[in-house]
């Protein structure tokens, strides 16, 4: 089959689910204006998930990815021009093929008055390294070890792509040796060198913040002192809230109300292609669903194109492939294309009786309950396999699914690396975590590393190529689309920087006059 376009946009080998530049800006809490009547020093920024943890270590979820921004930071980071470059780290250099040295800034301060030291980079590593929820993402270094009091060296097992991604990603963040030694629990006591100091998780409504006066990054200090993040699950009650003046940015925009905030007056939106891949999830492991041709059937089965209007209005765009269509090493050889005769074929050809299939099927929001009723209409009409949908908050959702104690789930990864996106959504390394398919296929294993072993652009991508070509083959879960990023907020805010991974680069955000 032919291989899809890649879209014309230039990506840089980073994570989002993980790495980025998320640094914080304060929002409206309560006047909008300083004590002094000028400027206003907060900002209050609307999400639809509570977040599963403050700690960088104990999650893989953007809900909580937005929180670790505020309070920690990364040897290394993803700039507004999608380009890798030091963070912690002031500068690094690779000395041969597997060894690398990081130079780490002097004078960093954690939030509680220490000094960070190559101490405490080596410990923040190597706890990472036992977190079952983030180890996949430090794979890539085999050890780390103190050099002197700010430089570390790391050696790799092999050449590796991803390290610099790696380090990026916030479950690599630099929290004081001290603490860990103590025990500290960073989930109420988030402790690091970010931009905001942690001062209040209201559960169920709010998480506030305040800008840290000693953060190290004065090329990258937020103007804005205080920040709430306000917890909203309900999209329309995101979009009224911001309409009303009770917050000041929506993350999560609405696909229903997009048209209504293009018209208010007051309000700017702006929308962006994503990487973000969004599928049925299917649990291999299950009875019925652990047969490919049944999974096959399912994928035929699903009219892609009616989800993306009934669950995005129209905003986003259908997937067949196993992995998102815009970073390279995509490729379309071996998808499915929606076709009800040639599902009920590979259905016949499973040998299972689709009344004997058992399938539940998690919505953890409103769009994905929209996804999930086509889903479930599509099943039985073309099939006559019976499911249900199953209503959770996200951090139930994500606990669930990671153990495999589930049938099937509508969910996402995002990424602007190809490599990660398949190791966190594909390798068995991230079984328990976010593999949620489970699935475990040695070949597909060895086809991803050696992509990540593999330092030329061009000839990782061809590797990358057959691994998606196999993963398309063998058809784990059911790809649905990619959608947009779009983001809503009051248009006295500027500085807003929107890019196809999705991260905040708020450090650059100001109220003006």
């Amino acid at each position: 089959m032919r291989k899809r376009k890649l879209r014309a946009m230039s990506l840089t080998l980073v994570t989002i689910l993980t790495a980025g530049l998320l640094f914080g800006c304060s929002q409206e809490t309560s006047g909008g204006e300083g004590s002094g009547g000028g400027k206003r020093d907060s900002i209050i920024i609307a999400t639809m998930g509570e977040p599963p943890s403050m700690s960088p270590t104990d999650h893989n979820a953007i809900a909580s990815n937005y929180m670790n921004a505020m309070t920690y930071s990364q040897l290394t980071r993803m700039n507004e021009d999608m380009e890798m470059e030091g963070a912690l780290a002031e500068s690094f250099e690779s000395t041969s093929d597997t060894e690398w040295l990081f130079h780490l800034r002097k004078g960093v301060k954690f939030h509680d008055g220490t000094e960070m030291t190559a101490d405490d980079v080596v410990a923040s590593i190597t706890y990472a390294k036992t977190c079952p929820e983030v180890s996949l993402y430090n794979n890539s270094v085999a050890s780390i070890e103190k050099v002197d009091d700010y430089t570390v060296k790391i050696t790799t097992p092999g050449p590796s792509a991803i390290l610099l991604a790696d380090l990026a990603h916030h479950g690599n963040a630099i929290v004081p040796k001290a603490l860990l030694d103590e025990g500290n629990d960073f989930n109420t006591n988030p402790i690091g060198t970010g931009p905001y100091v942690f001062k209040k998780w209201n559960r169920g409504d709010s998480v506030e913040f305040e800008m840290f006066e000693d953060y190290w990054d004065e090329d990258h200090m937020p103007s804005i002192k205080y920040m709430t993040w306000k917890i909203i699950p309900e999209g329309s009650s995101r979009t009224i809230a911001l309409e009303a003046g009770e917050v000041d940015y929506v993350v999560d925009v609405e696909a229903m109300d997009v048209e209504r905030l293009e018209n208010d007056e007051g309000i700017k939106l702006d929308k962006i292609a994503a990487t973000n891949h969004m599928w049925m999830m299917v649990n291999n492991e299950k009875p019925g669903l652990d047969n490919v041709d049944v999974r096959r059937a399912m994928n035929c089965a699903i009219d892609k194109e009616s989800i993306v209007t009934v669950a995005l209005n129209g905003l986003g765009t259908a997937s067949y492939s196993m992995a998102p269509d815009n970073m390279p090493g995509a490729t379309d050889e071996n998808i499915l294309p929606h076709d009800p005769e040639l599902a009920k074929e590979y259905m016949e050809a499973s040998g299972v009786d689709p009344a004997s299939i058992e399938m539940s099927i998690i919505c953890s929001n409103d769009q994905k309950k929209r996804a999930g009723e086509v889903i479930q209409a599509n099943l039985k009409d073309v099939l006559g396999i019976e499911c249900e949908l199953e209503n959770m908050d996200l951090a139930t959702y994500l606990s669930i699914t990671a153990e495999g104690d589930y049938t099937a789930a509508i969910g996402n990864y995002s990424s602007t690396d190809m490599v990660q996106y398949l190791i966190g959504v594909y390798h068995s390394v991230s079984i328990n975590a976010s593999n949620k398919t489970r699935l475990n296929d040695p070949e597909v294993d060895a086809l991803i590393d050696q992509a990540a072993a593999t330092i030329d652009p061009d000839e990782r991508a061809k590797v990358l190529e057959e691994c998606i070509a196999l993963i398309n083959e063998k058809c784990p879960q059911v790809p649905l689309y990619q959608d947009m990023h779009i983001r809503a907020y009051n248009d006295k805010l500027g500085g807003v920087i929107m890019y196809p991974g999705g991260t905040l680069f708020m450090h650059a955000m100001y109220w003006q006059e």
